[in-house]
């Protein structure tokens, strides 16, 4: 018999939402530790270098009127520009928020045997890296349906607090309170149906939400390493395929499961979206990066110009 190349990291029914949530509140302190610990390493690769301050990417600018009061002014931001004077956009700025998301189903906890971590620990510190960032920065955070916008130095911990004491975290995230002018990272593996993801987030794109998408991978998921007799098992429906050589599926499932991935990438470019891939057998640190530069990016974009 072939020993398992992977398996859920913690056993659980997939109908048993309250055990799924005492798993995941065990996971947080020590995520909580590592999160503060990838955001130190990563800011601390930034010094000496030209970047600009971390809370700085992320406030919105519009061109001085004449008669505001000078007190306004952005004069650092005013500096790169010849032609005009700039003044922070307080209404864009009291009405940002950067709302952050980790998918909670089943199939995150799958972990296989060349996998540092399971997909849901490395979204849970994901998400706790990106609050820890953001606070730093004095951006207002929050996660939908668990949390309010809130602006807090300890903001990855307060987020933490909320994780710990929720029973149960809905499957998808509760989109009705985002809205313009706000951001959202969602961090998930996105294995269903590409019309079924692409349904869900299509009000984010029609409320003029910029989304961001993490995909969190597992090596074996990608490479599809099984061969002779191997049980697959749909941790989300509890439903069962046997193959009796799993290797002639291979590059069938190999096509499929890239086409899903690029098929997402393609709708976010698009849309101005981004669409990071992060493995659990590589950094975490590469995905916040990434994610961070494409924040960056996007308020850049609107940066210095009427909404």
């Amino acid at each position: 018999m072939v020993a398992p190349i992977g398996q859920a990291a913690t056993p659980v029914a997939p109908s048993d939402a309250l055990a799924r949530g005492r798993s995941r509140a065990a996971l947080i302190p020590d995520l909580l530790v590592d999160a503060r610990r990838i955001v130190n390493t990563v800011i601390a690769g930034w010094h000496g270098r030209r970047r600009r301050g971390i809370g700085e990417n992320f406030w919105q600018f519009r061109p001085y009127v004449e008669g505001e009061a000078t007190a306004r002014i952005d004069w650092r931001r005013s500096a790169r520009d010849d032609q005009h004077i700039f003044v922070r956009d307080r209404e864009w700025e009291a009405a940002h928020t950067v709302w952050l998301w980790a998918d909670p189903s089943p199939s995150m906890l799958y972990r296989s045997a060349n996998a540092a971590v399971s997909k849901e620990s490395r979204a849970l510190v994901l998400v706790l890296a990106l609050a820890e960032l953001l606070s730093r920065g004095g951006e207002r955070i929050a996660w939908p349906g668990l949390s309010d916008p809130f602006v807090a130095r300890n903001g990855a911990e307060r987020l933490a607090s909320s994780l710990l004491q929720a029973k149960t975290v809905p499957d998808r995230p509760e989109l009705a309170a985002i809205r313009r002018f706000s951001d959202i990272v969602i961090v998930s593996d996105f294995l269903d149906p590409v019309e079924e993801t692409m349904a869900w987030l299509d009000v984010l794109a029609r409320h003029g939400v910029r989304a961001h998408l993490i995909e969190i991978a597992d090596p074996a998921e990608e490479s599809f390493p099984y061969a002779g007799r191997t049980e697959f098992r749909d941790p989300e429906t509890g439903a069962k395929l046997t193959a009796g050589r799993a290797e002639t599926l291979a590059e069938d499932y190999r096509q499929a499961y890239l086409a899903r991935r690029e098929a997402l990438a393609a709708w976010c470019k698009r849309l101005s979206w981004s669409y990071t891939v992060n493995h659990t057998d590589r950094l975490a640190s590469e995905a916040l990066v990434q994610v961070h530069l494409a924040l960056s990016a996007a308020f850049a974009r609107t940066a210095g110009g009427p909404r």
